[in-house]
């Protein structure tokens, strides 16, 4: 176990500067348990996945992020939903740390999925991510779930979430994922 306890590496997927996602990554530090490190890792370097690139050598971004989410306990995914689903620079991302076959840091690695959005809150894309996860056998989070409806709505003009029934809501899944982290066993996950 390291000084920080549970570390988490935190994604979102959406590059905008003002992505409400990211605002949600940002938060869930904010409002994370002091034995809880969470560390928002940036995907927008990664190149498009590709087999032909991937057999010469993994690209630095990709290596980096296949090392961060190997020494860590869990990741923290904020995905926001483009056209019923989820983003391709999120997919890109999995399909990097999915590989190689024989190696994927991602398996065996629990995750917590939640999603900043419009009406339904990311749900759509939600549910097609946990398809992902669990096809890559990455043990995620069941409850509680986490879909923040007209996000718009419930951050401030500085990007801070300002709605305290979703802050809660947050602080409840946080807590939730260290518990998680801790009953599949945060030893086994680390290498």
């Amino acid at each position: 176990m390291t000084q920080v306890g549970i570390k988490i590496i935190g994604i979102s997927g959406s590059l905008r500067t003002g992505s409400l996602n990211s605002a949600l990554l940002r938060e869930a530090v904010e409002l994370r348990h002091r034995d809880v490190h969470i560390e928002i890792v940036p995907i927008g370097e990664l190149p498009l996945f590709n087999a032909d690139v991937e057999a010469v050598g993994l690209p630095e971004p990709a290596r980096q992020l296949r090392e961060r989410i190997r020494h860590s306990d869990g990741i923290l995914i904020a995905t926001p939903e483009y056209n019923f689903s989820v983003p391709g620079v999120l997919k890109n991302a999995i399909d990097w740390i999915s590989r190689p076959v024989a190696d994927p840091v991602v398996r065996g690695k629990p995750v917590a999925i939640m999603g900043a959005g419009g009406r339904l809150g990311t749900a759509r894309a939600q549910a097609h991510l946990r398809q992902i996860c669990t096809g890559l056998s990455m043990l995620v989070l069941g409850q509680p779930e986490f879909f923040l409806a007209s996000a718009w709505e419930r951050f401030d003009a500085n990007g801070r979430l300002a709605d305290e029934p979703s802050k809660q809501a947050l602080a409840a899944l946080l807590d939730a994922f260290a518990r998680w982290i801790a009953l599949v066993g945060r030893d086994r996950v680390r290498t």
